[in-house]
């Protein structure tokens, strides 16, 4: 494979979110999809007219997956709600850990079948395991998958059956296999941080199975072979960098979400572009992240 080359970051938005996450190419619409968790908003850049559209929730919001036209399933604090985001019309709610109040919904991604994949997490951010890992079928059937999570972040998929997913807090990646059961039948640690470096947020992969991290305290991403050796680093004028996807008119430019959260007065005089949403371009593509598969009758 050639070496990879990046561009300087672009800031497309300097919008100081206070936690930037679940980056969301949206082809049909020309448009960059994230959320602010913590100020329960989705926002939308359009990359061809650069409009921006800011949309509110009434709960922390962690994703935002892509069923049709302008229907979406979002990641709530307690919630899955498929909705039209145009008219703001819900279409389905499905509650998630009833039982554990202070969790909410954090990262989510969809796998290349087509399934909805999430994490939770003790909203608190307490040191507490009580984070688990969800799979959501396309007749809106839902299984616990793994379990014993701080902060679940990811995942990031190599196939149907190969994914990576991280616990932030332990600062560790694990690369997970599955059956056809979704049972894991296999899980190991890819690459764990060092303190130095912040954690492992999000992470995308691109055509060539390499894994794009965003590193939460870490002012950049790394970029990792599929054996877990590091063969490239952006540097980014952000401490908290938290979500990247590929996306743009040939699928090589990467999106990049940060966040302002839990940064002192010096941190943010540093790093002032903490919070934006940046862009770069790049000498390799990404997959186009599948549209949650959902039986048609369900959305009748």
């Amino acid at each position: 494979m050639s070496k990879l080359f990046t561009s300087e970051p672009k800031i497309l938005w300097n919008l100081k979110c206070k936690l930037g996450e679940g980056t969301l190419w949206v082809k049909e619409h020309n448009s960059i999809y994230f959320v602010d968790i913590k100020n329960k908003k989705i926002l939308i850049f359009n990359t061809k007219n650069k409009k921006k559209k800011i949309v509110r929730v009434n709960k922390e919001i962690g994703f935002i997956a892509h069923i049709n036209k302008n229907i979406f399933i979002l990641g709530l604090q307690g919630e899955l709600r498929i909705i039209n985001l145009k008219s703001n019309k819900i279409i389905k709610s499905i509650q998630i850990e009833k039982n554990i109040k202070l969790n909410r919904i954090n990262d989510g991604k969809t796998d290349p079948s087509g399934r909805l994949w999430f994490g939770t997490m003790d909203n608190l951010e307490r040191n507490l395991k009580k984070g688990s890992l969800y799979c959501l079928n396309k007749n809106l059937k839902l299984k616990k998958v793994d379990t014993n999570y701080y902060i679940t972040n990811g995942p990031a998929f190599i196939n149907t059956n190969n994914f990576y997913h991280t616990d932030s807090r332990s600062k560790k990646i694990f690369k997970i296999k599955i059956d056809k059961n979704l049972n894991i039948v296999e899980k190991k640690i890819f690459k764990k941080f060092n303190k130095k470096i912040g954690a492992p947020d999000g992470m995308t992969l691109d055509v060539n199975n390499n894994l794009w991290v965003a590193h939460f305290g870490g002012a950049r991403i790394s970029v990792f072979s599929n054996k877990g050796k590091k063969i490239h680093n952006i540097n980014l004028p952000a401490k908290n960098i938290t979500n990247c996807t590929f996306g743009g008119k040939n699928n090589s430019k990467l999106f990049i979400t940060s966040a302002t959260k839990s940064m002192s007065k010096s941190d943010l005089k540093k790093y002032k572009y903490s919070g934006a949403l940046f862009t770069i371009n790049t000498n390799t593509k990404g997959f186009i992240q599948k549209k949650y598969y959902l039986s048609r009758n369900l959305l009748i």
